[in-house]
């Protein structure tokens, strides 16, 4: 139950992130989840959106270097400690947790986390047995 994430390899400098943003807004694409870590020269934006096929075809149309990871989304309570019960499940089991970021969400009782982690179909099955939901592609459409 995976869902798409787009990585962009972009400049670290003035104006990047504002093309990028301005040419998905113009193509109707919905930014769900960002993520940005950088270094001096160059950064790696990491995007949930709601069309990632469209977001695919018009970022690398524009010369950026995309890749498409299957992350995991989970649904966790929006108080202390529901992250961390997450991740020590995933700990537990011994699946390494790669990075990790927070949705955009139009509730207050949930918080919506990606996870990269090496095996996802063992983490999926881990979390779920867990108790906590997993997001697919068809619910980031709906936030």
């Amino acid at each position: 139950m995976s869902i798409k994430q787009l990585t962009v390899f972009v400049e670290n400098k003035q104006g990047t992130m504002v093309a990028i943003t301005d040419t998905l807004a113009k193509h109707n694409v919905n930014i769900r989840a960002l993520s940005i870590a950088e270094t001096e020269a160059f950064g790696i934006l990491r995007l949930i959106v709601n069309d990632e096929k469209t977001a695919e075809k018009i970022l690398s149309e524009e010369g950026y270097l995309i890749k498409i990871t299957d992350v995991i989304g989970v649904k966790i309570g929006d108080e202390p400690g529901k992250l961390s019960a997450a991740l020590g499940v995933l700990d537990r089991a011994r699946i390494n947790l790669e990075y990790l970021y927070a949705f955009m969400s139009r509730t207050e009782k949930h918080a919506y986390v990606v996870l990269r982690v090496e095996d996802n179909a063992a983490a999926e099955a881990e979390l779920v047995g867990a108790g906590f939901h997993l997001i697919a592609d068809a619910d980031v459409l709906k936030l």
